[in-house]
């Protein structure tokens, strides 16, 4: 049975909209033995994002950030603070390589101009609509050429922190990085051997 006839009768609800659009999602489910059963599911998400880590091959230094994130401060975590990788949600009518370039500035103050794409994924697919688009970009010290710590009209305040990189992976080994689009970019750097050290 083909998963298009497995859901019908699919209709949404707006819970909430104030940063990003929460759903409640009911629809007919068919499961595999022929039993179709009424499920409800809430469904979260705004625009899709980017993250990318910044590698400077030279010096086998990475660019990350350290910013107060309210969900993780709500569960009990770190005291709400979180060590991560450069990245944002994409505005309309733009390109997530043109959204890394321009969070890339925002958020750490450096200026690159190439980028490689890695994946796309989703970070919490049973909640999360939003997929996350994934890349590595080199720089270079010459690169920086603002102060970083992201925008005021956005409330950011960014602590941009450039750390060898096999400290950044000690960060993870300890659990002091914690969230998942770095832990993915960092593995992803070591498995694939970008910054030899």
């Amino acid at each position: 049975m083909e998963i298009k006839t497995r859901i019908s009768n699919v209709t949404s609800k707006v819970v909430s909209n104030i940063w990003a659009k929460l759903e409640r999602v009911s629809f007919d489910f068919t499961f595999k033995n022929g039993k179709t059963e009424r499920l409800t599911h809430e469904v979260y998400g705004r625009n899709d994002g980017v993250a990318v880590l910044l590698y400077n091959p030279l010096s086998k230094k990475v660019i990350l950030s350290k910013q107060f994130r309210i969900p993780i401060y709500v569960a009990g975590v770190k005291g709400g603070f979180s060590i991560e990788v450069c990245g944002g949600a994409i505005d309309k009518n733009e390109s997530p390589e043109t959204t890394v370039i321009r969070e890339t500035k925002e958020e750490v103050g450096y200026h690159i101009k190439e980028v490689k794409k890695v994946c796309t994924t989703f970070l919490s697919p049973g909640l999360m609509k939003e997929q996350v688009h994934l890349f590595v970009a080199k720089y270079k010290d010459e690169d920086k050429l603002e102060k970083g710590g992201g925008l005021a009209s956005e409330h950011e305040e960014i602590e941009v922190l450039e750390l060898p990189f096999l400290e950044a992976l000690r960060l993870v080994e300890n659990e002091d990085i914690i969230d998942a689009r770095t832990i993915m970019l960092l593995q992803y750097a070591q498995i694939n051997k970008i910054l030899e050290c």
